[in-house]
């Protein structure tokens, strides 16, 4: 029986806007948002149109890998982040901080995350991006990019694309630019005090695995928890 061959991310939105006049198409991703620690962040990438993603390869010649960045290793989205911020045009990073997400909910955190990737993308730009291409989601209420179809010809300068990480190769790449920013986040934050140690963070980056929940339940919670989270859980 033949394993079906997985399909890699590739410029096939990208290119439609580019053949539309359109030369600044950023690709959007957030991770950490279902956490149980650590903020949510998003990734904006936006690569120039005359990017050759056939020629995906570090600088000893090796195939870099560009795709979902869960379905990554550690060392392949290292390798793939370092080739990222050296062929795009540029990128952005948009952090939510647990604060936030506690008072106003991880929803409005997320949308808040992706604007803020925007605006810090379109800020190193100089100039603003045309179009976003967001993954499964709608960023509400961003200046300037009303919502609606990548394939319709209306004005609109943002899409929701189903799965984009696994099928856009500019919102697979901000899917891995924000993983390895926030997953290095985590590492540091678990390093930089011995209470947090308890958590693994350094390990599990803030989600709810096994040794979290354990350690949740054993010794409380701290400030880098999200309290709404936590709470399902300890009420179960």
């Amino acid at each position: 029986m033949l394993l079906m061959q997985m399909i890699e991310p590739d410029l096939y939105y990208e290119k439609m806007l580019w053949e539309r006049g359109l030369e600044r198409v950023a690709g959007l991703d957030e991770v950490g948002r279902g956490s149980f620690a650590g903020p949510v962040v998003a990734g904006a990438v936006v690569f120039d149109k005359s990017i050759n993603i056939g020629l995906t390869v570090n600088r000893f010649g090796e195939k870099v890998v560009i795709r979902d960045s869960k379905r990554m290793t550690v060392k392949q989205r290292g390798i793939a982040a370092d080739w990222i911020a050296k062929h795009a045009l540029e990128y952005g990073i948009g952090e939510v901080s647990v604060d936030d997400i506690n008072s106003k909910g991880i929803i409005t955190a997320t949308s808040s995350a992706f604007r803020r990737a925007a605006k810090n993308l379109n800020n190193k730009l100089k100039t603003r991006v045309e179009y976003l291409l967001v993954d499964a989601f709608f960023v509400p209420s961003i200046r300037g990019y009303p919502v609606g179809s990548v394939k319709d010809n209306m004005g609109q300068a943002q899409a929701a694309i189903p799965k984009g990480d696994s099928i856009s190769f500019s919102i697979a790449a901000a899917s891995i630019i924000a993983k390895v920013y926030r997953d290095e986040l985590m590492k540091e934050l678990s390093r930089s005090d011995k209470r947090y140690k308890k958590y693994a963070w350094h390990s599990n980056k803030g989600y709810g695995t096994k040794w979290h929940r354990n350690a949740i339940r054993e010794h409380g919670i701290c400030e880098h928890h999200r309290k709404q989270f936590v709470s399902k859980l300890l009420n179960n």
